[in-house]
């Protein structure tokens, strides 16, 4: 849905569309082979939760730019090497989003289908969390969200990407006909994901894809910020993914 510069949609889409792509993918592969499932999605997506982790309300879309005031706010108080600023990062919309539901908390995309995998709505990854304000050098929810009005405890507990959050819920592996004890581990962005996909791993590989945004992504050994280029850096490990995006 879109109108007035805000683009939404029904987050119970999401959880039907992976249901779909798993049982296509699970009648073509051997099913005892698979260990682990992870999640990306497109960055910048958020939505509010209850403590059940039932969405409040739809979802706002990465390019969803309603925001304006909140992304006001982040402008006077946030680093300028922050991937938070614009009214179109998922710090704008969480802000409005704390404003207007109350959620217990507050998920990205992939967050939320982890927990719908897990049944624990309370984990994010380095790099959905980044343009929500995280900060990738020191590993933390900057202090500075305070001034924005955002308080800390709606946002998730935020781990590396890959790292093991729980196992795949015994009613969806009786569902997908899966082992026991699957693992989920933490996922990453739609850009990130399509760069790991190429197989490229070496510093100085660079990944251009092209779908609904355009992305650019080069493996550096340190991160670059110049938001007001649109140059971020997502952290993968002990190193970076520089680049950005652009519709």
């Amino acid at each position: 849905v879109e109108r007035e510069d805000r683009v939404e949609q029904d987050p119970r889409l999401w959880w039907h569309a992976v249901d779909q792509a798993l049982q296509a993918l699970f009648a073509r592969v051997d099913r005892n082979r698979v260990g682990a499932i992870a999640v990306d999605g497109t960055s910048g997506t958020v939505l509010g939760v209850d403590a059940a982790g039932a969405p409040l309300g739809p979802g706002r879309l990465y390019n969803d730019k309603a925001a304006r005031s909140a992304a006001a706010l982040i402008g006077e108080a946030a680093p300028a090497t922050s991937a938070a600023h614009g009214a179109t990062s998922g710090l704008a919309k969480a802000i409005e989003i704390a404003r207007e539901a109350r959620p217990h908390r507050i998920l990205h995309q992939a967050d939320w289908i982890l927990g719908r995998l897990t049944g624990a709505f309370d984990v994010s990854d380095e790099n959905n969390a980044l343009k929500t304000g995280y900060d990738p050098v020191a590993r933390a929810w900057p202090d500075w969200l305070g001034s924005v009005g955002l308080d800390r405890d709606l946002l998730p507990r935020v781990v590396e990407p890959g790292r093991a959050v729980g196992e795949l819920r015994t009613d969806l592996a009786r569902v997908w006909d899966l082992k026991p004890g699957i693992l989920v581990v933490a996922g990453t962005t739609d850009g990130c994901a399509s760069f790991l996909a190429t197989g490229a791993e070496e510093v100085g590989d660079a990944v251009t894809a092209l779908g609904s945004t355009l992305t650019l992504k080069i493996l550096s050994a340190r991160p670059l910020f110049d938001p007001a280029s649109g140059v971020y850096s997502h952290r993968l490990g002990e190193r970076w993914l520089v680049g950005g995006a652009s519709n």
